[in-house]
C-alpha cells in the first residue's frame, strides 16, 4: 500500500531551532530518507518553500477567485511530503514517527486511493 506522510511543522517552534540544529534534523532526515529509498519503502519526497510563497485558488459561484498564501486557521504549516510503500497503515505510523518534524509540528499519514479503481468505476479508461 501507499501511504503520504504530510509534514506540519508550527514555524513559532522551528524558529527557535539553533541553524546548526536545524541543520542536524534535516541531515538526520535526508539519511533516514536515504535508508527508507534503499529499503524500497520511499518512493519519493520533497520540501516545500514557505507558505509566504503560495496561492490558493477557489472557484465560488463561477468565479475563480486567488489569495496569497495558504488558507489554514492553524498554526502549523504544511512544510513536504514523503510518498512511501508500507504494508500498513500501522507500518507507515512507525514511519512517520522517525522524523524529527513530529517534535515541531506533526506528520498526517494517509492511504492513497486506487486511482485506477476509481477510473473503472466511472468509466474513464487510463491514458
Amino acid at each position: 500500500m501507499q501511504f503520504l506522510l504530510l509534514i506540519y511543522i508550527d514555524d513559532q517552534l522551528v524558529s527557535q531551532l539553533t541553524p546548526a540544529a536545524f541543520d542536524e534534523h534535516m541531515h538526520h532526515c535526508l539519511k533516514h530518507a536515504d535508508q527508507l529509498k534503499r529499503d524500497g519503502s520511499l518512493i519519493s519526497f520533497q520540501q516545500l518553500e514557505a507558505p509566504s510563497s503560495a496561492k490558493t485558488v477557489r472557484s465560488r459561484g463561477g468565479r475563480i477567485k486567488v489569495v496569497d498564501g495558504p488558507f489554514t486557521e492553524t498554526k502549523e504549516m504544511l512544510a513536504g511530503f514523503n510518498l512511501i510503500e508500507a504494508e500498513s497503515l500501522e507500518a507507515a505510523v512507525t514511519m512517520a514517527g522517525a522524523f524529527p518534524w513530529t517534535k515541531y509540528g506533526s506528520v498526517e499519514v494517509r492511504p492513497l486511493r486506487d486511482v485506477d479503481a476509481v477510473r473503472r468505476r466511472v468509466g474513464v479508461p487510463a491514458p
